[in-house]
């Protein structure tokens, strides 16, 4: 018997690029919250953009979720 609640797809893979010379990279600022976003290419070849708040108004703090949240989805 076949379990149809078990995803046999593969996991997304993240395109994520870390540019030292732009550390606003994959952040967006919408109405004084900051925003992280990035592209997942799925196993049936689309993709699928992802736009996550922060939760903050303050940069430093939305570089550091950015940057935290990153490290764990890349891993």
């Amino acid at each position: 018997m076949i379990n149809t609640n078990e995803s046999t797809a593969p996991a997304p893979k993240l395109s994520i690029r870390v540019s030292e010379e732009n550390r606003l990279h994959h952040l967006w600022n919408n109405n004084g919250t900051w925003w992280l976003h990035y592209t997942e290419h799925l196993a049936d070849f689309t993709k699928r953009r992802v736009r996550r708040s922060l939760r903050t108004h303050d940069l430093e703090l939305a570089i550091r979720r950015r940057d935290a949240w990153l490290q764990t989805a890349a891993a």
